[in-house]
């Protein structure tokens, strides 16, 4: 259960180390948790955040399931079936990778590679593979869902959400972005502290943090051929960087979850000798990591209301020992 008020948390550089990392979180939330930063998501945060409704503006943060119809990464590509189940009645059936489209990575996704382990401590063979399924709601065995997408299901992520639209900040004055979003290229802090800076935004504890790199906006205007073309090569997309100034910015302001247009958060592949960040937040800090997040129209409806703060709801897939999910995620305004 989440305290009503996370006060003296440590910064970054207070945090111990795990072997090579800096900044392991498994101490703050307790050795039972499964929340990770969820935790700052608190009654009263969530109560706060709702004071940003002003308008009734309401704006979906979800790319269809059906795109990337060739999604990147050698994943399954999404199947969507719709058929007459007899009279005027239909169905439909979906089959999806949960992790092909508009997604947040769980806790059970990525873990600290070169020590083969998970969100606290916990190793990579102890971890169910196969398929769930479960008969009696009242019999299940809580290790068999260990830190799956449930946990986040079923508390909600909901509070006030930040969008750092870095799309707008590069193109202001020249119209072009500096860089091609399926191009390895790092997006530095000292560019999202400027557009940070630019927007007058400010951050508060348990803020769920939003950037527009360009992926979804690159994807729509692109040719068939370079939208079929990313599924057939090695993946090379812009990110934010993986530097220690990064996760100290991520984790000393105290976002509940961090995501982005991009297929992937950070800069892929990493330099050489570089850890993902992935390990870090979600191998360390238990924080959800969201990819291709549709934020365009999100661009539109914040520079029309001259705000980038808005009141945030997303409602994964509840299911037991989920490792990702699509967000069902919105703004409201």
């Amino acid at each position: 259960m989440a305290s009503k008020q996370w006060n003296n948390l440590p910064t970054f550089d207070e945090l111990p180390k795990f072997h090579n990392f800096s900044g392991c979180a498994w101490d703050v939330w307790g050795k039972d948790d499964q929340l990770g930063t969820i935790n700052l998501l608190t009654p009263e945060v969530v109560k706060e955040a709702s004071q940003e409704i002003k308008t009734g503006i309401t704006v979906c943060l979800n790319w269809p399931i059906n795109f990337p119809d060739k999604p990147l990464f050698n994943r399954q590509t999404p199947l969507v079936q719709s058929f007459n189940k007899w009279g005027t009645v239909a169905d439909d059936i979906i089959h999806i990778n949960t992790q092909s489209g508009t997604q947040w990575d769980g806790m059970k996704h990525f873990g600290v590679l070169e020590h083969k382990v998970f969100y606290n401590n916990t190793p990579e063979d102890s971890f169910y593979r196969g398929y769930l399924s479960f008969s009696d709601p009242k019999q299940i065995d809580p290790e068999k869902i260990k830190y799956g997408i449930h946990n986040w299901a079923q508390h909600g992520i909901v509070g006030r959400g930040v969008l750092l639209d870095m799309v707008r900040y590069y193109t202001e004055n020249t119209n072009k972005l500096p860089y091609d979003p399926i191009t390895t290229h790092a997006i530095p802090l000292e560019d999202i502290l400027g557009c940070m800076k630019k927007q007058g935004v400010t951050f508060k504890q348990g803020d769920i943090l939003l950037l527009r790199v360009g992926f979804i906006q690159r994807f729509q205007n692109a040719t068939q051929e370079e939208r079929n073309s990313l599924a057939g090569k090695t993946e090379t997309l812009a990110g934010i960087e993986q530097s220690e100034d990064m996760k100290r910015f991520l984790w000393n302001n105290h976002f509940a979850a961090v995501g982005s247009d991009q297929p992937a958060l950070e800069r892929w592949p990493t330099p050489e000798g570089t850890p993902h960040l992935h390990q870090t937040l979600l191998g360390l800090w238990g924080m959800p990591i969201g990819e291709m997040f549709d934020l365009e129209k999100l661009s539109q409806v914040c520079a029309e209301q001259n705000r980038y703060t808005f009141f945030f709801t997303s409602w994964p897939i509840n299911n037991l020992g989920g490792v990702a999910s699509p967000p069902n995620a919105a703004a409201y305004f």
